[in-house]
């Protein structure tokens, strides 16, 4: 009887380190889930959303490791460079132990500059056409946004919001993106620290992205007291879960 115990004790121990095995590795070369902290991806993603990030859509580099196993090599294997407008996880140049989320918006090569709000990708301005308001809130008070599509030169639609064309960041130097490194902005294009900010974010390189984020499979609106249990399935905003992410 002892024997058979122990026995399942060592079957339980062992059913659990490989599936611990699996999730690492899916977690790895696959899937990885994520949190969105923030609102300077709104309209895009919204703080409470929680989504999963595709690791192979660039290749593999150091950083598609968990911390734990991740050792100084650089390069990637099986890369490839992001598309124009695919919304990317990647490691902060100067802190590759945070994660940002922004859109890649400058590619090798290209030139970027903001003019009164205007984004302009070597010299020509980016299409943007009035599509109503938005109404963002958060911790601080409310505020009503100008929202507007996007489109980038290789067609990709999407939705930005401005408070206005002229805020710190909306007339900045050309940006000359160099060889090994990509460009990336926040969807709302006012309350987001990126890549025009060049010594808090600047240019990315290509070995520090993660993935792409890929769809939304949880999302809650945590406004209420975590306490109130009766309150959680309000708070899940239904609309949101199993979307995919443009």
């Amino acid at each position: 009887m002892a024997k058979r115990k122990s026995g399942g004790i060592v079957e339980t121990a062992k059913t659990i380190i490989y599936a611990l095995l699996i999730a690492l590795v899916i977690r790895t070369v696959a899937f990885e889930p994520f949190n969105i902290p923030s609102g300077s991806m709104i309209p895009t993603l919204l703080v409470g959303d929680y989504l999963f990030v595709s690791k192979f859509s660039f290749g593999y580099s150091r950083y598609s490791l968990p911390g734990f196993l991740q050792v100084p090599l650089s390069g990637r294997l099986f890369g490839a460079l992001p598309k124009r407008g695919d919304v990317a996880v990647f490691k902060l140049p100067r802190d590759p132990s945070i994660d940002y989320i922004k859109r890649i918006i400058g590619l090798p090569g290209d030139t970027i500059q903001m003019i009164h709000g205007q984004l302009t990708i070597n010299g020509t301005a980016v299409n943007r056409q009035p599509a109503g308001t938005y109404e963002a809130g958060g911790e601080g008070p409310t505020m009503l946004l100008k929202r507007y599509v996007e489109t980038l030169p290789n067609g990709v639609k999407h939705y930005i919001l401005k408070a206005s064309d002229d805020q710190p960041l909306d007339n900045t130097p050309e940006y000359k993106v160099p060889a090994g490194f990509v460009f990336a902005m926040g969807d709302n294009r006012d309350n987001s620290q990126d890549s025009r900010v060049m010594n808090a974010v600047g240019f990315i390189p290509v070995d520090n992205l993660v993935g792409r984020a890929e769809f939304i499979f949880f999302s809650i609106d945590a406004t209420e007291p975590w306490w109130e249990v009766w309150q959680w399935p309000l708070e899940i905003r239904w609309s949101r879960l199993f979307t995919g992410i443009h």
